[in-house]
């Protein structure tokens, strides 16, 4: 098979990332997607997996990350980098041919050079996933796979044109950026290229009394995963706290009185104008649509969103294994919690899960697994037959299908709500079953947590978690107990531990988590989870085996003092 490889960082959000592969769309080249913080082994095993003859990368990625594996790929032959100026690489192994970008567009552009039309079957990709729950799988997608998965995104996007500008931040080796920016392609928007560390004024790369990226671009379309939306939801309301009495009370009055008319189907034009319109100005003031994707949004954080920032959240459900298509909600539906009805490139139906208790026959909604079909469902996994026959099944009618491991329940409109994940289950001693997934989605919503991970061992009687805390919180926090010291030291404190779990346990209870889903024991972490730690993917989704690893210590301590 010619193959090949973009796997890198420098690439993630950049134009010649798209403008590559583009290209080898077009000479029918598989293209091979890895996410650039994945470990050394694992993308080695990815790039001899598929038996990678060239990668496009840049220059930083190639010296960090790339040269130390070079050795163990032996069938790799070229490599393009994007960087304009020529740079030589004498300690490169032998046999590996260095080129310009520019220099490779250049010979590109030559008559001679004929091209392979791609057919609708051929693999236009082999993107491999985050690696949440074990090594990376690579998805085959072919040709018709992606314009039956962008026609369904586009059909849910209404008066898509050119004058629409789209801001791409995410890693494009994950499916809902490749897929919103074909979108975007498809229908001539403008897109600009960013970075989470440079999107807006506050962002951690821009000098303070600088313009962020969407300050400049002020674009119109925007992709999302729920963990950015959290910390724009928690740094707002962190701000709102701090406002005088007066001013707080105009913004909850606001704020209510507008979540009651848009409940209604009105517009507060004056309420957007006087009160929203600093919030809105953070993604630069222009925003018509919000995409969020990769993961469940809260129902606080999506109402925020949609009040705040003037523009509806379409909340999507989708899989790199369907091409990143399933549902998008309407964007005139402002319920919360929900992801909406199939595209029309999709069907969907719910499959009895007797363990977890989820029927079809549920009354009054009808539940189980979501398996999705349709020809955006890609062709399986790359040289793994034996999770194609687990995941994958084609019905009577030649139909393929998913099997996605979501439980999902339809609502009367035709809508799809997300409420359980098969492997996020955990049946304690006492037979109870705890949704882990869910015990995190309720305690996200406080604000002194950044991020948690809910762990249960099915041979103890309790929930415990480990949990990133805020630190400019847990600081007042501490204060307030006559508590001081570093962060690390604030986390190591068995009264701080305490103190926190207190707020936690209201948190849950207000959240009506059952008495067995709360969690009896924390550990706290003064150390962020980023992808480059490698405790959750590029789309910030915990990666659960590697966490557990990472806090067997405190599972011990936490299981050990009963």
């Amino acid at each position: 098979m010619k193959t090949l490889s973009i796997c890198l960082r420098g690439l993630e959000t950049r134009a010649e990332w798209i403008i590559a592969a583009q290209a080898c769309f077009m000479y029918n080249f598989p293209l091979v997607t890895l996410y650039s913080t994945l470990g050394g082994a694992a993308i080695a095993h990815g790039l001899n997996e598929t038996e990678v003859t060239h990668i496009i990368t840049s220059k930083d990625l190639l010296q960090s990350r790339l040269k130390a594996i070079l050795m163990d790929v032996p069938r790799l032959k070229h490599i393009i980098v994007v960087d304009k100026k020529p740079t030589s690489w004498p300690d490169l192994p032998r046999g590996i041919m260095v080129h310009n970008m520019a220099a490779v567009q250049e010979l590109g552009s030559k008559p001679e050079n004929s091209k392979s039309q791609p057919v609708p079957s051929d693999i236009a990709v082999i993107m491999y996933t985050s690696g949440s729950t074990g090594i990376p799988k690579g998805v085959m997608i072919s040709h018709s796979n992606i314009i039956a998965g962008i026609t369904g995104m586009a059909e849910r996007i209404p008066n898509l044109n050119e004058n629409d500008t789209y801001i791409g931040y995410l890693p494009l080796a994950h499916v809902l950026e490749l897929s919103a920016e074909l979108v975007c392609v498809s229908h001539g928007c403008r897109i600009g290229y960013s970075s989470p560390q440079t999107l807006a004024d506050q962002s951690s790369k821009i000098k303070k009394g600088s313009k962020g990226d969407t300050s400049v671009l002020r674009p119109t379309l925007m992709a999302a995963v729920p963990e950015i939306m959290d910390r724009i939801y928690k740094n707002v309301m962190t701000k709102v706290e701090e406002m005088s009495s007066v001013q707080k009370t105009l913004f909850v009055l606001a704020y209510n009185y507008k979540m009651e008319q848009i409940s209604k189907g009105y517009s507060t034009p004056l309420c957007d104008r006087l009160v929203f319109r600093k919030v809105r100005s953070l993604l630069g003031g222009n925003m018509r649509v919000l995409w969020s994707g990769g993961a469940p949004l809260s129902a606080a954080t999506q109402r925020f969103m949609n009040i705040c920032f003037c523009c509806p959240v379409g909340q999507g459900y989708g899989l790199t294994e369907t091409c990143g298509a399933g549902t998008i909600s309407e964007l005139s539906d402002y319920s919360t919690g929900r992801v909406g009805a199939p595209l029309v490139c999709s069907e969907i139906m719910l499959k009895d899960w007797e363990e977890g208790g989820y029927f079809s026959t549920d009354k009054p909604n009808p539940r189980g697994e979501i398996l999705i079909g349709g020809p955006n469902v890609t062709m399986g996994y790359y040289k793994n037959e034996q999770k194609n026959r687990e995941d994958f099944f084609v019905d009577a009618n030649g139909q393929r299908w998913f099997c996605t491991g979501d439980i999902g329940e339809f609502h009367h409109d035709g809508c799809l709500k997300i409420i359980d994940r098969k492997k996020d289950l955990v049946k304690l001693q006492a037979g109870e079953y705890v949704s882990l997934g869910k015990v995190e989605a309720v305690l996200k919503n406080c604000p002194l947590i950044d991020n948690i991970c809910a762990y249960a061992n099915s041979d103890e009687s309790y929930v415990i978690g480990f949990v990133v805390p805020n630190q400019k919180q847990l600081t007042t926090l501490a204060e307030q107990k006559g508590i001081r010291g570093s962060l690390e030291e604030l986390c190591n404190y068995a009264e701080m531990e305490k103190e926190v779990l207190h707020i936690i346990t209201d948190a849950a209870v207000t959240g009506k988590l059952e008495c067995f889903e709360i969690p009896k024991k924390i550990c706290l972490s003064p150390e962020p989870w980023t992808p480059e730690t490698g405790l959750v993917t590029d789309a910030f989704k915990l990666k659960r085996k590697e966490l557990k690893t990472h806090y067997q210590d405190d599972i011990e301590r936490m299981y050990g003092g009963k």
